[in-house]
């Protein structure tokens, strides 16, 4: 029980992740290893290829942004050290600056801490515990998350304050900054 409170608190630190590889993490990593048996050794091969694809793609997504063109259509693309390189369906090139989009130090410090996320989330789901470290204690994974817990989510989140992510890449919710936004949960009067 204590080990599930303590490593609950890894939920604030997974909202720097794409949503979408912790999905397709959390979807695939109990059908791949079996519920935690891994009772073939293909079943420990494809956990662990799906946890490097997985982490690549926690990597990959802070070096992606967005643009929107005049028809306020998301178009997505990879910064580069010259600007935007857009997507293949973006015809609107000539009215948007792509320059502006270059590559940052804050992108590399992003992708480095959210590998380091992922590879703590990893680490700390049960069935990637049961497959590849079955000998580990319940009392050995509480250890674990009030040791190295703290201090990771203390760096990971002043890494973040120091170096704010400006981009709107992909996994990653885009933010609208919009004059008349409306509350949804509140009723609407005319």
């Amino acid at each position: 029980m204590a080990f599930d409170l303590l490593c609950s608190k890894m939920g604030n630190l997974v909202k720097f992740l794409p949503t979408g590889t912790v999905f397709i993490f959390n979807f695939l990593n109990p059908v791949l290893t079996d519920n935690g048996n891994c009772k073939t050794p293909l079943n420990k091969q494809s956990a662990a290829i799906l946890i490097v694809l997985c982490g690549f793609t926690c990597s990959f997504s802070c070096f992606t942004d967005s643009y929107k063109d005049r028809d306020r259509k998301t178009h997505y693309g990879i910064a580069t050290f010259k600007g935007l390189w857009p997507s293949p369906s973006s015809f609107e090139l000539d009215l948007v600056n792509l320059s502006s989009y270059k590559l940052r130090l804050s992108d590399f410090v992003h992708a480095f801490f959210s590998s380091m996320v992922f590879a703590v989330l990893v680490l700390l789901e049960p069935n990637t515990v049961k497959c590849f470290y079955p000998s580990l204690s319940t009392n050995s994974k509480a250890l674990i998350c009030l040791i190295a817990l703290p201090p990771i989510a203390l760096v990971v989140s002043l890494a973040f304050m120091w170096f704010p992510n400006k981009r709107h890449g992909i996994g990653h919710p885009s933010i609208e900054h919009s004059s008349n936004k409306t509350n949804l949960l509140l009723p609407q009067t005319s």
